[in-house]
Parts: C-alpha cells; structure tokens; sequence
C-alpha cells in the first residue's frame, strides 16, 4: 500500500490554512499543523511524501513576508507546486447573552473587520493572538469574550456565532501557495514565479522589466528583499502570467537572464480556483 500524503500547514487546527488543506486535499491526506511557517517548510523537507500550505497574501493585510524569505533562501530545496486561493468569510463567536468586552484575532481578521468593530462593538478591547484558532480557545475560556475566525474553530470551542459573515461587503481573498519537492510542471501550468538578483546599478530594475514590457509579458507579483549579509542588496521575487513551455515566455526569461546576476525558477505551477470559507 502507497504511504498517505502528508500535509503540512500553519496550525493550530482551525485556522484558515487547515481549511484550505482540508479543502484541497480532504480524506486523501493525513494534516500536520506547525507552529509556523519555518516550520511548515522544515516538515516538507524532512518527507519525501509530504508537501505544505503556507499563506502567501492577503488582500486586507498584505504580503506573508515569511512565505517570501523561506521561498527566496539559496537553500531552499522546495518548489511552488499551487496556487490555492480562499474568500474568506470571517465568524464573530461567543456566548449568547454575553456582553462583549474583548474580541480576539490575528491580526489581519481584526484589520479587515476594523471598520465593522468600530460600528458594532465601539467599546470592546481587541486583542491581536498568533491565530484564529488561539483566538477561538481564548474566547471560550474567558466570559464576555469574543473571537473573529473560521465556523469550524467556534464549533471545535464549542462556542456560538454571533454574526456570520463579518464585514463581507469588502472583499477579504488570502492567497496561499502548495510547497513540495519540485516537479515537472502539469500541463495546465499557468503561472511562473521566479527570483531574481540584479546589478547594483542604475537603471538595472529597468532594464529587467523592460524585458517583459517590450514582449508583452504580465508580471502578477513583484516584491523586494534584502539580501542577508549584504548592505543595501536585495533580490526580487517575480510572478509571471505563463510558462517556459510557451515560446514567448521562453524567449522573455533568456532576455531577462541577461539583465540579472542570478535567475531562479521557484515554480512554475496550476492556479486553483478559489475556495469559499
């Protein structure tokens, strides 16, 4: 019998990463929740049989920067597998009957839902914790406390939902990428990430992009990181609208080469339609 998939993701159970693993993976794979993202990439390394869910972006809160620096590390032997995306739709939970004092979330929930806070609950405390999920047992163990989260976290505390969904008029989408030992692309690869380091000179930021512009080539992503143990380096992460296997995307990247110090391919993968919470 083959070994069960093991999946890797930023716990504890009930966060929104568990939901995205249940989701993409369900019964097929046996869940691992870790304590953070180092840790989520340390897991997938150590099995040959494992891969990992790590948030990448929320649209409220912005990028996961630790996604970014484990993805850019030289050392890294893991590639991006997926793109998984989930419209979240965040739970008020307590007990009903309760006056709430204090409300508990990570920090991004409590961002997106700032302004329906300040409407609804004017006076209460709002307490930013490591997770949805530590919110949640937060909120069942004190009186008068509130969480922002997942349904699935108010019923594992056997907590009631006080409002569902919170805030849902803005859009609150978090991005997260599948990590695993690298692999030949699927042929219904649609998008390529890559890391890059320049020149340190002017205009070699332009020169590189240029690269794309003059081809017609949409860049999705492109962020900046210092470069550890360099002074005032940095390296590039860079989503690509298309594969190496397209002549056009083929012929950008060996232009782009020639503008860079160095030039990664970090994954060139599938990118799911998105889940609902």
């Amino acid at each position: 019998m083959a070994a069960q998939l093991q999946i890797a993701y930023l716990g504890p159970e009930g966060t929104f990463s568990h939901l995205v693993a249940k989701k993409r993976f369900g019964a097929r794979a046996k869940l691992f929740p870790q304590p953070s993202i180092f840790d989520v990439f340390d897991f997938v390394r150590s099995g040959a049989k494992s891969l990992g869910i790590v948030p990448i972006e929320n649209s409220s809160g912005g990028t996961i920067y630790e996604t970014v620096d484990c993805l850019v590390d030289e050392t890294n032997q893991l590639a991006i597998l997926e793109d998984l995306s989930l419209n979240v739709r965040l739970a008020l939970m307590g007990r009903r009957g309760e006056k709430i004092a204090t409300v508990y979330s990570h920090f991004v929930p409590m961002r997106h839902c700032e302004p329906w806070l300040r409407e609804k609950l004017p006076h209460a405390k709002r307490v930013p914790v490591a997770s949805t999920a530590k919110a949640a047992e937060l909120a069942a163990r004190e009186r008068n406390s509130a969480a922002l989260g997942t349904r699935d976290a108010a019923k594992r505390n056997d907590l009631d939902i006080l409002k569902f969904p919170v805030h849902s008029t803005v859009p609150n989408i978090t991005q997260f990428y599948c990590v695993g030992r690298a692999a030949r692309p699927i042929p219904r690869s649609s998008r390529t990430t890559i890391v890059v380091t320049l020149p340190n000179r002017p205009g070699s930021l332009y020169d590189f992009l240029g690269c794309f512009k003059n081809a017609g080539v949409n860049l999705t992503r492109l962020l900046s990181r210092p470069i550890i143990g360099r002074h005032k380096a940095y390296l590039f992460l860079v989503d690509i609208a298309g594969t190496p296997d397209q002549p056009k995307i083929k012929s950008t990247l060996a232009a782009a080469r020639t503008t860079c110090e160095s030039l990664r391919i970090l994954g060139i993968y599938p990118v799911h339609s998105m889940y609902a919470s």
